[in-house]
């Protein structure tokens, strides 16, 4: 019997290939380090950390069948993940994101996420066919969604009735995918995570911080938003109320993840029960020890 998950996480699960130095880089930089391979995509990241917080997501992507795509279902599985409902492609590879850090942060990096944008919208048919949710009795649970998806796929959930009523967690993969979550400004019951410079591109201006841009996001027709701004304040707005708190100071010494950690901490904590304030602060905390190179919990 297929275990029923309480979030679903809908987006790109893929490798991660990451290259990391300990010293400052800049183009051309040519340094000793370490590269490694793990399971990523914003989905697989929202789903592992909520995994740690002790909820059961349901992963729905598109995963080649090749032999990364199998060890990465297996991997997946080990941690507890649901899998039965991922798009299984016999003739699209297996997703791959490959980035490079150095000590002054993230240097460079590719996302190939053709293969989930190519799939589209057969990723959704557990949400048609009764095996999570189907029409007149939509998935009673958050759901985490991410850029990578395409700009067709974000408005059919915007306005299918499929996804009436869902409260929706939405993440844009990078500030090169940010304008694709318009489709989904002005939605109800729909929270948006974004950094500072992701607020100011959909708000097609700049913001001076995170308050400011989530001001500025309410404003636009946001229901409602989470705004960080790396090691500066983070901002919580919702109907015109917004709460700011700084984040720990830790060392970095890793940042590809970082908001997704944010984003998963902050949804299981609520589910939890905390109240806003408390939310905030827990998500905070997690990131920060994620990007300190602890396990966030």
């Amino acid at each position: 019997m297929t275990q029923q998950p309480d979030i679903l996480c809908i987006g790109s699960v893929l490798w991660d290939v990451i290259g990391r130095a300990a010293s400052h880089m800049r183009v051309g930089s040519d340094v000793p380090g370490r590269i490694t391979r793990l399971p990523g995509g914003v989905a697989m990241n929202i789903a592992m950390t909520l995994r740690r917080f002790g909820m059961t997501p349901a992963l729905l992507t598109a995963i080649g069948r090749d032999a990364e795509g199998d060890e990465l279902v297996a991997e997946a599985q080990r941690m507890g993940l649901i899998c039965d409902h991922i798009y299984r492609s016999e003739d699209l590879p297996t997703d791959v994101y490959m980035a490079i850090e150095g000590a002054n942060g993230l240097i460079a990096a590719i996302a190939d996420a053709h293969s989930l944008e190519a799939a589209g919208l057969r990723i959704l048919q557990p949400m048609r066919n009764g095996a999570i949710a189907r029409e007149g009795a939509p998935f009673p649970g958050p759901i985490a969604l991410d850029g990578n998806l395409t700009v067709d796929v974000l408005q059919t959930i915007a306005t299918s009735p499929l996804f009436d009523g869902c409260d929706l967690r939405v993440a844009p993969a990078s500030p090169g995918k940010a304008e694709r979550l318009l489709t989904l400004m002005n939605r109800p019951a729909t929270t948006l995570y974004v950094n500072l410079e992701e607020a100011g591109l959909l708000c097609q201006t700049t913001f001076d911080s995170s308050a400011a841009g989530a001001a500025g996001l309410i404003k636009r027709g946001a229901h409602r938003v989470l705004v960080t701004d790396g090691g500066n304040s983070a901002s919580e707005g919702l109907a015109g109320d917004i709460i700011t708190q700084t984040p720990p100071d830790v060392l970095v010494t890793r940042v590809t993840g970082a908001g997704d950690t944010f984003m998963a901490a902050h949804i299981a904590s609520e589910v939890q029960g905390m109240d806003r304030a408390a939310a905030l602060t827990r998500a905070l905390q997690a990131a920060a020890t994620y990007v300190s190179g602890e396990t966030p919990l």
